[in-house]
């Protein structure tokens, strides 16, 4: 693929889940000439939801990439979902997309995934423009909207198009086409076309007055950012739209300002623009500076590859597609250029993979057209050959290695139990799930040799009920599914010190060891959910002692608690001191010693159970605003916050997952269909001691 570095944009389109996502990328490739018709999501007809499950229930579960051209630009733009329970999509779209446009329900403003997905772009430094959507609706509010990016997200929402008029037809100024005021224009789409032909028009002089007001208020608040902005307007100049262009450009891509643009998607009204503005503000990978890596064999070492093709490849994996004639891999390409038929190294895992085919992706489809033989410097390509690489993995030369960023998933929080109703099932069953492991990296999947169980783990109800069906109709796998089941925690309450020791005798052999090891709570957010750890002063203990005492309490930790059997977290286990003998002590003695030492200690500081507290968002009106908060408190909830939004009420509530299941058909009979929800993860906290004599010490 040749093309110039600079007209390259990498984006996504990120939202909370019926903002309009889906339907805004319809709309582009639609624009593009990429597609003939447009595609409509609850007909089941979207390009980028391919999957069945998608097209039956009308969202988006799997990120999708899809690959055209707009002007002088070509895009890879990834589609992503919505929905909370698929919310590592997101993660890892982000990871490697340079911009992304976040779209916002012009009713519903800023919404629980719309914060989600803010703090994802912010944590990875995207560039990102602002698409107001549904101006046509009942109820639309652009200035409300705008008010609430800036509040709930600290944005710094810059108005480059303002609606002309707003809501559905009925209405007295209803929403007919959207404003310029970079070049103040007034523009309309041609609904006989599908508002294909972009129509501009004068401002009518009714609206001037307030073009005038929004145009100054973003050239006062563009000065900022331009020294030379700022002397034409103390100058009184008129200030140039190539010039205003420029700014924007500048203070996008420094992440200083998003641009703020508006319309209707479904009804073909102000996509254009917005295919405009990515090609105008949003950063290509040329834009973008020198991404970091670390040494394969010093990880204190931090090194560098410019966005250019004279560097060495490096790339990462950030999605699998399984297949039975073989996986794709997707790939973002920060440096140097990938060849079909070669062979690279994963620096993740030090193994080499074969790159076998290239393919440019549109979509989850390949054609004969969509094979190259050549990707470069800030493609998003597929990839047929890998075959021990997983998502996050990087691939590089093998002469220059440098492991990349890697990309961090949250903790499942609800399992379901699953058995085969056969021997030849189950081989098939674990086949499958490794499968869709590859596919789906917040999935989880372990067997219980004890039951002949599986347990399968995901994020949230419908998570599970997806992953479910694929195994009964897409694999047609004869299974019994048993009830969801919540992924509870332990830790303990008090920090304490413990001896462990070794002092037995073995088959004629005398050992001993002797530990002490600090046991306590900690409260770090990233990285293992247990930290083993040593304070041993230098050369007091034999090098081999110490690490067969780490290595013991790292696999004790990995066994579970004592009040369920539960997964540990929040741990820091620190071994203080170790006394040796110089003829009886040996590695067994010391794993001995530092198991004896781990049983004690996590018994004498108090175990506590920790259950999965999720944040729940709800939109009501105020009419059900009571009996929703009753249920809430009922269901050990406490609401956080109360928002008025015109006729709605938007709730905050943290609420113990174990008493969410089936709450959103709860909510829907508590309003009469007419409040909606949604939840994600916040944190794991002590569950109530009526909890956890629930499970046996």
């Amino acid at each position: 693929m040749s093309r110039k570095l600079e007209d390259i944009r990498n984006i996504g389109v990120v939202a909370h889940i019926d903002a309009g996502k889906t339907t805004v990328t319809e709309r582009m490739l639609y624009y593009s000439g990429a597609k003939h018709r447009v595609g409509m999501v609850d007909k089941g007809t979207a390009e980028t939801d391919s999957d069945p499950e998608e097209q039956e229930r009308g969202i988006t579960i799997y990120s999708a990439c899809v690959t055209f051209p707009w002007k002088n630009v070509s895009i890879n733009l990834l589609d992503t979902p919505g929905h909370v329970d698929f919310t590592a999509e997101v993660e890892r779209c982000l990871r490697v997309l340079d911009g992304c446009v976040v779209v916002f329900s012009a009713r519903e403003g800023v919404e629980a995934q719309s914060e989600t997905v803010w703090r994802q772009a912010d944590k990875y430094d995207v560039s990102r423009i602002v698409f107001i959507n549904k101006m046509d609706r009942e109820g639309a509010d652009f200035e409300r909207t705008l008010e609430d990016i800036e509040k709930r997200l600290s944005a710094q929402p810059f108005v480059v198009q303002i609606p002309a008029g707003s809501g559905p037809a009925h209405m007295k100024d209803p929403f007919r086409g959207v404003i310029d005021l970079v070049h103040q224009k007034l523009l309309t789409f041609e609904p006989e076309k599908d508002g294909k032909n972009v129509i501009e028009n004068e401002i009518p002089e009714e609206l001037q007055p307030e073009v005038d007001l929004w145009r100054e208020k973003l050239i006062d608040g563009l000065s900022n950012f331009n020294d030379e902005l700022m002397e034409k307007l103390l100058e009184e100049e008129p200030v140039p739209s190539a010039l205003i262009e420029k700014v924007i450009r500048e203070a996008t891509l420094a992440q200083q300002i998003q641009p703020v643009f508006c319309g209707t998607a479904l009804h073909g009204i102000g996509v254009q623009p917005v295919l405009d503005g990515v090609a105008k503000y949003l950063p290509s990978p040329a834009d973008m500076p020198a991404v970091k890596g670390v040494d394969l064999k010093d990880a204190e070492k931090i090194l560098k590859r410019e966005p250019v093709a004279k560097e060495p490849f490096c790339g990462l994996v950030f999605k699998i597609i399984p297949a039975k004639t073989g996986d794709l891999y997707f790939i973002r390409i920060y440096s140097g250029e990938l060849k079909a038929n070669s062979r690279v190294l994963n620096a993740s895992n030090g193994k080499k993979e074969n790159i076998a085919q290239l393919w440019q992706i549109h979509a989850t489809k390949k054609d004969k057209e969509g094979q190259i033989d050549l990707a470069g410097t800030g493609d998003i390509v597929g990839v047929i050959g890998p075959r021990d690489s997983v998502t996050g993995d990087t691939l590089c030369e093998t002469k220059s290695p440098i492991i990349l960023e890697s990309i961090d998933f949250p903790e499942t929080v609800i399992s379901m139990a699953i058995e085969p109703e056969s021997t030849a099932e189950r081989k098939k069953l674990g086949e499958t799930l490794e499968m869709m492991k590859r596919q789906d990296p917040t999935f989880r999947a372990s067997e219980n040799e004890d039951t002949g169980q599986t347990l399968i783990s995901g994020m949230g109800e419908l998570h599970l009920e997806v992953i479910k069906h694929r195994l009964l109709r897409d694999f047609n796998l004869n299974v019994k599914v048993h009830k969801p089941r919540v992924n509870y925690r332990e830790t303990v309450a008090n920090a304490v010190e413990v001896i462990g020791e070794c002092n037995r005798q073995i088959e004629n052999e005398q050992l001993y060891a002797r530990l002490t090891v600090k046991i306590e709570p900690s409260e770090h957010e990233s990285g293992p959910a247990v930290i083993v750890t040593s304070r041993v002063p230098p050369d007091t203990l034999e090098g081999d002692f110490l690490m067969a005492a780490l290595d013991e309490l790292q696999g004790c930790s990995e066994g579970g608690g004592v009040v369920g059997g539960f997964p540990l977290s929040k741990l820091r286990i620190t071994i203080m001191t170790g006394e040796a003998h110089l003829v009886n002590s040996n590695d067994v003695a010391f794993r001995i010693a530092a198991s004896d030492a781990f049983e004690k200690a996590l018994r004498k500081a108090g175990p506590i159970l920790l259950e999965p507290i999720m944040k729940l968002d709800i939109n009501t009106p105020e009419e059900n605003m009571g009996d929703i908060v009753g249920d809430i408190q009922q269901r050990r909830g406490i609401v956080a916050q109360c928002e008025p939004k015109g006729e709605i009420v938007s709730i905050e509530a943290h609420v113990p997952l174990a008493e969410l299941f089936g709450y959103s058909s709860a909510i829907r009979s508590l309003s009469q269909g007419r409040a909606g929800c949604s939840m994600e993860p916040l944190e794991f906290a002590p569950a109530p001691p009526e909890v956890a004599d629930g499970f046996a010490f």
